[in-house]
């Protein structure tokens, strides 16, 4: 018997299946996100013998042919040569440079610059003699040729085709053979195959195989542009992460002229890899030194600020805390923290009034991590305890240190991953002196940075404000 069509609704954010319409998903409880979309029904099986038979027909009747596995160890070739882009920090990211054949998928906020970032990608592609084909599903030509104008990388003799519908753009990259394609963005591409809308669960999961089918016969490396939901995940179904080999996040605030660049998976590098770059009229520009940039308006006359030192990915990178602690205008203190757990922080207090007397039960307090960068690891959490207290005791922390650790329930400052690869940016960053855990003392430390060892953050309140 051949499979009947039927109809089921799946969550847009979360990919979850139902048999009918609901206004809430009940797996990720977000309202309005179930979407119809047709499904197969398997052929009926019986048990033992007979489903072997039902199931060995229904795959012979789809054209099912058996067919020959290979061993591991008979699997010949090499991996293959990257691509250089000549945009350092995107090549950063991807683990050094484009795979051919491979699909990327990069997601952010509207306007924060995806669609730029990956026309000068193509830019730069086809000025190396690799061509590229930017699909735009969402602007007109005359859109497009405005903004490669505005760039400084020359993006005239990049092809360019204003199109939604997916076998169209198949046969086109067939028919040119470009060594890439862009298509922004996914959520508006579709295949007559389907029913439904542009951007519905089945639409962006179709078209996105299809697109890594085509990546992986031809050799033609696909990057996708994804939009993101109001939570910050690429809208589509969850599968469209797992089809892709990398998913890249373009994060930044509006008011900064900064972005940054996140690998959340790559199958052809390591992941948590950043990449920093700087909006000007001319386009993104890489930032070579994120260090430098985070730290660039730092001041050292004023309390509640401390440095430390995060691992993005390989790369280690100083960034300021900045913290202020205020008397509360109303019964209930405020705890507001930017860019840093707020779960985290309500426990750094704690632990700071139990184990160090520092009180902030009748204050306000106010966290931000510079720059907009977000705190993950908990290396960080000692160069906060310095700046709380810092600004409780309204004493401003030396300019030249640097606050590495992990502090713990009792109070201890535990050791942090690394230790001599963040130390040596501090130090090739001016910084003289460095707080750390006891067990984090490398045996030799950089020339000219002084490595303080502390046990609790209680010796190191009594140390520094002394």
């Amino acid at each position: 018997m051949s499979p009947r069509a039927r109809t089921a609704y799946r969550c847009t954010d979360c990919g979850a299946e139902f048999p009918k319409w609901a206004g809430r998903c009940e797996q990720c409880g977000e309202w309005n996100t179930l979407a119809e979309e047709p499904v197969a029904v398997a052929a009926p099986t019986g048990k033992g013998k007979s489903a072997k038979r039902a199931l060995g027909h229904a795959a012979l009747a789809h054209g099912g042919v058996a067919a020959r596995a290979t061993l591991l160890r008979d699997v010949v070739g090499g991996e293959a040569d990257r691509w250089r882009t000549g945009i350092a920090e995107f090549d950063f990211v991807l683990g050094g440079g484009v795979v051919p054949g491979s699909v990327v998928l990069v997601g952010g906020e509207p306007g924060i610059g995806k669609s730029t970032l990956l026309l000068q990608v193509a830019a730069q592609l086809d000025a190396m003699g690799r061509a590229a084909l930017y699909v735009s599903g969402e602007e007109s030509p005359l859109q497009v040729r405005l903004r490669a104008d505005r760039l400084g990388a020359d993006a005239g003799r990049v092809s360019l085709l204003s199109e939604t519908r997916l076998e169209t753009i198949i046969a086109t990259a067939l028919a040119a053979q470009p060594a890439a394609i862009v298509v922004d963005s996914i959520q508006t591409v579709f295949t007559q195959d389907l029913e439904g809308a542009p951007g519905n669960v089945g639409q962006v999961r179709e078209c996105a195989a299809r697109l890594m089918r085509l990546a992986k016969e031809t050799g033609i490396t696909v990057l996708l542009v994804g939009h993101v939901t109001k939570g910050g995940g690429i809208a589509g179904p969850k599968t469209l992460e797992h089809i892709v080999d990398t998913v890249l996040y373009f994060e930044g605030e509006g008011a900064l002229d900064h972005r940054i660049l996140r690998a959340t998976k790559n199958r052809f590098g390591s992941v948590d890899e950043i990449g920093v770059f700087r909006m000007t009229q001319q386009g993104l520009e890489a930032v070579a030194n994120p260090s430098e940039l985070f730290l660039g308006d730092r001041t050292s006359t004023a309390s509640g600020s401390a440095v430390t030192a995060l691992l993005e990915g390989t790369r280690p990178v100083l960034v300021e805390v900045q913290a202020l602690a205020a008397k509360a205008g109303y019964g209930t203190p405020q705890r507001v923290s930017t860019g840093y757990d707020g779960r985290r922080l309500s426990l750094l207090l704690a632990v700071l009034d139990k184990r160090a007397g520092v009180s902030f039960a009748p204050l306000d307090v106010f966290l931000n991590v510079v720059g907009g960068v977000r705190m993950g690891e908990p290396a960080g959490d000692l160069a906060v305890a310095a700046a709380l207290a810092s600004s409780v005791h309204d004493r401003s922390l030396p300019r030249d240190a640097v606050f590495l650790g992990e502090v713990g329930l009792g109070g201890e400052i535990r050791p942090v991953s690394q230790a001599e690869r963040r130390l040596a940016e501090a130090a090739r960053m001016g910084m003289t002196r460095a707080w750390l855990s006891e067990r984090s003392v490398p045996r030799k430390p950089p020339r000219g940075l002084e490595v303080i060892p502390v046990r609790t953050v209680g010796e190191l309140f009594e140390r520094a404000f002394a």
